[in-house]
């Protein structure tokens, strides 16, 4: 061949380069600040909202209430660092899949799959929607409980209209994505800097006999503890985008380090500010208990918390849809599901049929189930699959020796979170 032909040939060879597809490789384009954010913008959503009222009712005061919400806390950050091994020990993205296919082999990997199409995902956008539909309908009927079929039907409303801007853009819901979360930060901020000045004025009156009259079995401790969990959900979801972060033997851990317990000071604080106003009677009887909040301390600007928390739970099921439709794609696209769903809208560029599908097993969990019911729902499906999980880990220390564990969380001290070089350069 000469030089001519060895020439064209490279020149080919390049052209052919240039014009793969360049989500062949995942580029490492998340620092440390975006995966706390991640973090915290996942799990605030509509949890906080709508279990104080469910975790009281089953602590039945506010001593135990408040240590359950901590103990919630820690629980989901000692997970999380199991799963931070698991992420930099399986540099695969996502989450459970792959630790539960390198753990037990194929079948429990294809339950979950099913399990997170058909259970987990769809009664998670349920819940939300019809938390974002209970604090709407709630400055309309003062004093009593909106109907039933009201909630619903605004509920369906949203998931619909959900549905169709994930279905119109991907640009369109990440700019919806953006501003909804911007006003969940301001929702928390409000309550949380309002219940402190009201504390320090001496409103102490309903933290007196914290523990007084509490009578708990192990089947209260459990339901308060699938509905504290319930609102803590998420903390997973940075093993999604192990392969996107920058350094993730440094930031996946330190992300989860200081993402987790942040939320978990927010959560403890927005129920002391609840306390602070509304005792536990009021607060049980209260129909949507951040609306009660504002209506106590904030009027005639009370309004405002209702907006905002509105605002609030339509950005955690933007999100929600974002995501799992694009995992009911991909379940598509391997044969796990419909081919029809794995298609891609070519005028929109944007995975419409899964979009679609996700938006009509949501809806239909909400003709007959409410909150509390799809929570246990949630909850039960999810933490079988998290402990089985937690379990792989342990499993693999024992069948999968010879992986690589950067990260060990029971070894794990200051010097490797801070360390700035993983302890084995990546190859570039």
């Amino acid at each position: 061949m000469g030089e001519t032909g060895l020439r064209k040939r490279r020149e080919d060879e390049k052209s052919i380069q240039s014009q793969e597809p360049k989500t062949t490789s995942l580029q490492k384009e998340l620092g440390l600040i975006s995966g706390i954010s991640i973090i915290v913008g996942t799990i605030i959503g509509s949890g906080i909202f709508i279990s104080p009222k469910s975790v009281l009712s089953n602590t039945e005061a506010v001593g135990p209430c408040l240590i359950i919400w901590a103990a919630c806390g820690v629980l989901s950050t000692l997970g999380a660092l199991c799963y931070a091994e698991l992420g930099t020990m399986i540099t695969k993205s996502g989450g459970e899949y792959p630790y539960l296919m390198e753990a037990y082999g194929p079948i429990p990997a294809y339950l979950f799959s099913w399990a997170s199409l058909f259970v987990m995902k769809p009664s998670s956008f349920a819940i939300i929607c019809l938390s974002f539909s209970e604090y709407v309908c709630s400055p309309f009927y003062p004093g009593c409980k909106p109907p039933e079929i009201v909630v619903k039907c605004l509920a369906a409303a949203a998931i619909l209209f959900i549905a169709t801007v994930n279905s119109l853009s991907v640009r369109l819901g990440s700019y919806v994505q953006n501003i909804f979360t911007t006003a969940k930060l301001v929702i928390v901020a409000i309550i949380v800097i309002t219940g402190l000045v009201l504390l320090a004025q001496g409103n102490t009156k309903n933290f007196e006999n914290s523990f007084e009259g509490t009578q708990l079995s192990v089947g209260a401790i459990s339901l308060a503890f699938y509905n504290g969990l319930w609102a803590y959900d998420g903390w997973n979801q940075l093993n999604y985008i192990t392969e996107e972060l920058q350094n993730p033997y440094r930031n996946l851990p330190l992300a989860i380090v200081i993402g987790i317990p942040l939320v978990m000071a927010c959560y403890i604080l927005m129920n002391v500010s609840y306390f602070t106003v509304m005792t536990t009677t009021e607060l049980l009887q209260s129909p949507a208990v951040a609306v009660t909040f504002g209506d106590r301390v904030l009027y005639p600007a009370s309004w405002v918390v209702p907006l905002f928390v509105a605002f609030s739970t339509i950005g955690a099921a933007n999100g929600t849809c974002l995501t799992s439709s694009r995992l009911i794609y991909v379940a598509g696209r391997e044969g796990h599901m419909l081919k029809v769903l794995s298609y891609i809208s070519v005028k929109r560029l944007t995975p419409a049929p899964a979009i679609i599908f996700y938006g009509v097993i949501a809806t239909i969990y909400i003709i007959p189930g409410d909150i509390n019911s799809l929570v246990n729902y949630f909850s039960f499906a999810s933490w079988l699959f998290y402990g089985l999980t937690f379990l792989g880990l342990i499993v693999m220390r024992f069948t999968k020796k010879d992986l690589e564990r950067p990260i060990k969380p029971i070894t794990m001290h200051l010097q490797m979170l801070m360390e700035v070089v993983p302890p084995e350069e990546e190859p570039e």
